[in-house]
């Protein structure tokens, strides 16, 4: 057996070798690139990287080095892509994301359409944005807002997005890809829930609880230690429940919802901060119907959709990872019309004119379908 630093140097042998290799690979790439960028060819060509990979592991039995092989060189077709694309983008050849750098925002004369009823934390979101006089409005659905925005009634709307216990809100994902908008900011808002009766109500009293899904699943734990047995029933909203509970005039009824709606709807906060949770927020988006974006934005939202094939989000994420761009969150929606497919949904940090951005931008508008930038905020 030879001896562990005579192998270790045979090992450095053969990388020393690999490197030059990788690097004569590389400039053979960039001449690719070249006569595609003068030819107008797309950069990938998956058949001819499937043939490559195929006439490169025939006749290979051991199933590992087999996989090995499709990985290594999967790879190496992969940053010579990545190469291609950056020589796209210097030569001016970029993804048009549609949208407009703008110095700053002008919410002068603005109207504003949120989710809910009066005391809804929507509207505090709305408040904390945009300021307390703000001309807005409410609507009853999320899909209502939006279509506000489509017809031109409002400027902004206000929607939740991501709770910090109950997690994303999926139904405004998909509102997201569906209408022609753009998330411009955001506000985190610190949500702190409340047990809310009528004046002659008392906590035995209570045999039924109203509020939205969201705030249930918040305070999961305090309905089911302090209030086990007592009946829930999902509404709209935590204002609408506690506007149900203000007209039903009813003892034995509670609401979730913030304090401020006992002031709104003349109910009595039998128990406060009753949130599993004592650092519950939720993030809400600001939507506008405007492409535009801020020089000092530091947040890009996106979705696409990817072929069900083996490696293809890997691959995906990779142009992240590769541009030096740190992505904070993922999540995928099934994709309408085709089962078991999914559409993927990216935040990641960066301004749409960084230079890594662009770049990553390009291989993602080459190897992903229906890319849509959401917002830079």
């Amino acid at each position: 057996m030879e001896d562990l630093t005579e192998i270790r140097k045979n090992i450095d042998d053969v990388d020393s070798q690999l490197l030059d290799l990788f690097k004569k690979r590389l400039g053979l790439a960039c001449d690719v690139a070249e006569y595609k960028i003068a030819h107008n060819r797309p950069v990938l060509d998956k058949a001819r990287e499937e043939a490559k990979i195929t006439h490169l592991t025939d006749g290979v039995k051991d199933e590992f080095m087999k996989i090995g092989i499709r990985e290594f060189f999967s790879l190496i077709m992969s940053i010579s892509r990545k190469k291609q694309y950056q020589m796209l983008a210097e030569k001016g050849i970029r993804y048009d994301s549609g949208f407009t750098c703008v110095g700053s925002f002008n919410y002068t004369g603005i109207r504003v359409v949120y989710q809910g009823v009066e005391g809804a934390y929507s509207q505090a979101a709305t408040n904390d944005f945009f300021g307390k006089d703000v001309d807005s409005f409410h609507v009853a659905t999320w899909r209502d807002a939006m279509d506000a925005l489509r017809e031109k009634k409002a400027d902004y709307a206000v929607l939740p997005i991501e709770n910090s216990t109950a997690g994303t809100v999926s139904q405004n994902l998909d509102l997201l890809s569906e209408y022609d908008c753009a998330i411009i900011g955001e506000e985190i808002l610190k949500i702190d829930h409340a047990l809310l009766g009528t004046e002659d109500a008392d906590f035995e009293s209570i045999k039924h609880v109203y509020s939205h899904p969201q705030a249930l699943m918040q305070c999961a734990a305090f309905l089911r230690e302090d209030m086990d047995g007592v009946e829930t029933t999902q509404v709209a909203n935590t204002a609408v429940a506690a506007k149900k509970v203000k007209e039903d005039k009813d003892p034995t009824e509670a609401a979730i919802a913030g304090s401020i709606n006992a002031e709104l709807y003349g109910l009595k906060v039998i128990r406060s901060a009753i949130q599993d949770e004592k650092d519950n927020e939720t993030r809400f988006i600001i939507v506008s119907a405007k492409k535009i974006f801020r020089r000092d934005a530091k947040n890009i939202s996106i979705c696409f959709t990817l072929p069900n094939e083996e490696g293809s989000l890997y691959q995906i994420l990779t142009h992240f990872a590769f541009n030096g761009i740190n992505m904070s969150r993922i999540e995928s929606r099934p994709l309408k019309g085709s089962p078991w497919e999914y559409r993927f949904f990216v935040d990641f940090e960066g301004n749409l004119l960084d230079e890594g951005v662009i770049n990553a931008l390009v291989g993602l508008s080459c190897e992903t379908g229906d890319l849509k930038i959401l917002g830079n905020y």
